[in-house]
């Protein structure tokens, strides 16, 4: 969001307690997420699930972690049953769009948000986000993949380099991700991330 925008939203919620939104951003905690939909076209997918955890310095803070399981939307099929393994039964007890907008703008603030594919979430809670409250989501992203790229290539110019979850967290040797579950893939990234920032990458063995 730029500078221009983040102003007008800033003057249009003057009254509003989501004003505090648009103020510069709170680097000091990072947010990693990750969301589970129905499809992957992110203008049609619906979210079945959200899961966020904090970052402060190098700690992933596990124990203050959000997950939000939200009512079966009406696109739920057998196709996307079969990627993340949620069935209508399973979400009888979720909460509406509404009510999970509201608590995931409550947790992540105005914080920078974490993750592989990030912009695919964004994209889609940015659309929640105006429906239910009448504004995208001003977070800035940080894509852990960008990150793992650009150090990559700082080591082998020219390379061919597989930017996969499996396959960074199986160079970075970190545990491999139990895939299409949003929590576990938003500790996936927070721990991709905290690697990264850490200090030098190694360099990939070859086979």
């Amino acid at each position: 969001m730029n500078w221009f925008t983040r102003q007008w939203h800033r003057y249009r919620l003057r009254h509003s307690p989501y004003r505090a939104l648009f103020l510069p951003p709170d680097k000091r905690t990072l947010i990693s997420l990750d969301c589970e939909t129905t499809s992957l076209d992110p203008a049609r997918a619906e979210l079945v699930t959200i899961a966020a955890t904090p970052i402060r310095g190098h700690r992933i803070l596990t124990s203050q972690a959000l997950t939000l399981t939200l009512v079966a939307p009406q696109s739920l099929n057998a196709g996307s049953v079969r990627i993340h393994q949620l069935r209508h039964q399973d979400l009888s007890h979720g909460v509406s769009a509404a009510q999970a907008m509201t608590s995931l703008i409550a947790f992540i603030g105005n914080h920078p948000l974490v993750g592989y594919h990030i912009r695919y979430d964004k994209s889609i809670l940015d659309r929640y986000a105006r429906q239910h409250l009448g504004f995208p989501l001003p977070n800035p992203l940080i894509e852990v993949s960008d990150i793992y790229q650009r150090k990559l290539e700082r080591l082998l110019p020219n390379a061919y380099h597989d930017i996969s979850m499996e396959a960074i967290s199986r160079h970075l040797d970190l545990p491999l991700p139990a895939r299409h579950d949003a929590l576990d893939d938003a500790l996936a990234a927070a721990l991709i991330y905290v690697r990264l920032t850490q200090g030098d990458m190694p360099i990939p063995q070859s086979k």
